[in-house]
């Protein structure tokens, strides 16, 4: 019995950490604009799995998680920061990635949505869904 509620607290606990890790990456998913002229014009941030992919026309990476608001552009080898406004919400990120120096602002109320397709995750615009 002892055995039995040793094993049902730490899956408790161990369900808990994810829960909390998983809403706090949420947070940063979305469509990243850039001004014109940059070498990308937008990025797309999703969750997949238990980690981040942020995807452009140049290519996708993963995400690996450095510090509060920042990250490691993996395939890149650069790094992203979010930043937040006066509200704490993540409204834009700075990348600094393959010799270049990007600040984009996050794109909101598009109604981003998951749906399944050849790829485990994908997100959508609601103009692609028809």
């Amino acid at each position: 019995m002892k055995k039995w509620l040793l094993f049902s607290l730490i899956n408790i606990i161990a369900f808990t950490a994810f829960a909390q890790a998983d809403s706090t990456l949420k947070e940063y998913t979305g469509r990243y604009v850039f001004p014109e002229g940059n070498v990308v014009p937008d990025v797309t941030v999703v969750l997949e799995g238990n980690g981040l992919t942020m995807s452009s026309s140049a290519g996708t990476s993963a995400l690996e998680k450095t510090g509060v608001d920042s990250f490691t552009v993996v395939e890149f080898s650069g790094t992203a920061v979010f930043k937040r406004d006066a509200s704490n919400k993540v409204n834009a990120v700075h990348i600094e990635a393959a010799g270049y120096v990007m600040d984009g602002t996050k794109e909101e109320g598009k109604g981003f949505a998951w749906i399944i397709r050849r790829q485990p995750y994908a997100l959508l615009t609601p103009a692609e869904f028809s």
